[in-house]
């Protein structure tokens, strides 16, 4: 397989959480945002969204989106499992993953950033002292709640098991650590998130352990 990774890229980091959980090898294939090389015609061929990641497996087809390709992988792949038996704490696993993938991460991404910068005229610290810790504090509050009201949570969001839905959660707090942003009032979340950095699946692919960082 071929994982097409950024370093920073919070859904990148999802892939390479997931990949090294289980165990499974694959060849990086560097893409940097800063120069634009994921809006570049040959990559293009392979994702036309311009986004990472992007995955292929030996077969050449192509996969994106990193929810769904953690499912795919869990498919793929059923041991050691990313997604929970049961229908109910299913939706558990998944609800927890679209708050951070669908509520907090989109608003807080390059695309977004870059484009308060130069279409809204936006200074460096009114982004990164204002809007991306109003938008982290907003998405963190709705997801300190959601967990703690759940009571599903021990170790990992879901007991001991460790999911998807940390898969997700370690990026998105690896980038709030990164600007910044006081965590301290969310000790729920930062206590799976410490467990989490314990294991060998994020200590080997967290970023600045990857070739391209820079």
């Amino acid at each position: 397989m071929q994982l097409y990774t950024f370093f920073r890229s919070s859904t990148s980091f999802r892939l390479r959480i997931a990949l090294a959980y289980k165990g499974m090898s694959y060849e990086a294939r560097y893409t940097s945002l800063p120069k634009m090389e994921h809006a570049k015609p040959d990559y293009l061929s392979v994702n036309p969204q311009g986004l990472v990641p992007a995955l292929i497996d030996d077969a050449g087809k192509v996969f994106t989106q990193s929810m769904a390709m953690i499912e795919y992988l869990d498919d793929l792949k059923p041991e050691p499992a990313l997604m929970p038996k049961s229908p109910e704490e299913k939706w558990y696993v998944r609800a927890v993953s679209q708050i951070i993938g669908c509520e907090m991460h989109p608003l807080n991404n390059v695309r977004v950033l870059k484009y308060l910068k130069t279409a809204c005229a936006l200074d460096d610290d009114k982004i990164n002292k204002e809007w991306y810790p109003h938008w982290v504090h907003e998405g963190m509050r709705g997801l300190e709640s959601f967990i703690v009201s759940q009571g599903r949570a021990g170790t990992y969001c879901l007991g001991n098991q460790f999911t998807m839905a940390d898969v997700c959660l370690v990026p998105q707090i690896y980038n709030a650590k990164r600007f910044n942003c006081d965590l301290a009032p969310y000790p729920a979340a930062m206590r799976i998130f410490e467990a989490c950095a314990n294991l060998d699946c994020v200590k080997t692919t967290e970023p600045s352990t990857q070739s391209d960082a820079i």
